[in-house]
């Protein structure tokens, strides 16, 4: 019966890190970029229990109904959160300096800063980018996220704009042509993407920002986790933002599903505390 209770009990645990994480997809239903991660069960460790005693008679053996070794659980726990990499509904907006991605393994670059005052590379598919005065240059701009991170271009460094433009264009390719008030037009760089052919290996970072754990340690190459985009490819799209691409309805399923297995597996721990009272009555 204890078995049981500590089965239970890390049940319990595992559904409520579930509950989170679908929390987690519902709130973000309507931020830009959003992609939702599922939550997998996985079986812990099986006991194989010796119930039969080879010095019972074996005639008492063979009447007996209960199966030679049984097998008992430990519960179950999280096994990993997939991240669903399927591409949100693009939403029209018209403004110069949003972008969103056609290709749904694609990922912006990002820069953040790292350990020694370097600038490290994070990932983002929120494409809601504005235009920041350089406080070293009065003259150009920072092509910035909305939370103030650096964008950068194919080569990994931030992308400036000529302060003053009257308009701007950003190519299927990523281009960015900045044209000034005398009608002169300036190659402001491309914006730098990867596709990334391992998503769950992001960590994500909040902000719709992702890093890439330590490599090294887990003995896989760069290479073999992303790779920049090519010139040729035109999935930018211009005057456009993705959306979550949280499935609402199927999130509220699952989590109306959840909370009936929290009850069912809370109400196994009260049956087992009234079995073990009735017990204790017996024995007294």
């Amino acid at each position: 019966m204890e078995r049981q209770m500590m089965a239970t009990a890390v049940t319990l645990g595992a559904i409520q890190q579930q509950l989170s994480t679908v929390a987690d997809n519902i709130a973000n239903v309507g931020t830009t970029g959003f992609k939702e991660r599922d939550a997998g069960f996985s079986d812990l460790l099986f006991q194989n229990i010796r119930n039969m005693d080879p010095n019972i008679d074996t005639v008492d053996r063979a009447n007996r109904l209960t199966p030679s070794g049984i097998r008992s659980g430990s519960g179950a726990r999280i096994g990993d959160t997939q991240l669903d990499m399927a591409a949100g509904a693009i939403q029209q907006t018209d403004n110069p300096l949003d972008v969103a991605l056609t290709n749904d393994h694609q990922f912006f670059m990002v820069g953040q800063p790292g350990t020694n005052g370097q600038m490290t590379v994070a990932y983002t598919r929120t494409g809601a980018f504005n235009a920041q005065l350089d406080p070293q240059n009065p003259n150009q701009l920072r092509l910035m996220t909305k939370s103030g991170q650096p964008i950068l271009d194919q080569n990994g460094q931030p992308i400036v704009l000529p302060a003053g433009y009257t308009n701007l264009t950003i190519s299927g390719n990523g281009t960015i042509t900045a044209t000034l008030p005398n009608g002169r037009q300036v190659n402001a760089g491309r914006l730098g993407r990867v596709t990334v052919n391992r998503p769950q290996l992001l960590n994500s970072q909040g902000n719709g920002l992702y890093t890439l754990p330590n490599l090294a340690r887990l003995g896989v190459g760069l290479n073999q986790v992303l790779q920049p985009v090519a010139a040729t490819d035109t999935s930018v799209a211009q005057g456009k933002l993705e959306n979550s691409n949280v499935d609402l309805t199927q999130q509220m399923t699952e989590l109306i599903n959840l909370q009936h297995d929290y009850q069912l597996n809370a109400k196994s721990i009260t049956m087992r505390d009234q079995m073990s009272g009735l017990v204790n009555g017996l024995i007294q």
